[in-house]
C-alpha cells in the first residue's frame, strides 16, 4: 500500500492511528512516551521536525491512540 499522506506532530490522530497499525500488540498502559516519539520518528510518512516534539503533543496521539483502543 503505497501511502501518500504525510504525518506531523500536531496531526495526533494519524499518527496514533499508523501506531496502531505498526504496534498493535503495544500495552498503553507500559507505553512511555519517549516510545511514542520514537516510534513516530520510525513512521516512513513523518514529515516533521523531530526537534518540535513535546510533551502536549506527544500525549495527544497516546490519548488518541488510547481512545480508538478502549472506547467506551
Amino acid at each position: 500500500m503505497n501511502r501518500v499522506n504525510p504525518i506531523y506532530w500536531d496531526g495526533s490522530f494519524a499518527a496514533a492511528k499508523r501506531l496502531m497499525e505498526t504496534h498493535p500488540d503495544a500495552d498503553l498502559e507500559t507505553v512511555s512516551l519517549e516510545s511514542i516519539y520514537h516510534w513516530v520518528l520510525a513512521l516512513p510518512e513523518f514529515a516533521d521536525d523531530p526537534q518540535l516534539a513535546n510533551q502536549e503533543l506527544l500525549m495527544a496521539i497516546y490519548r488518541e491512540w488510547y481512545e480508538e483502543t478502549h472506547p467506551l
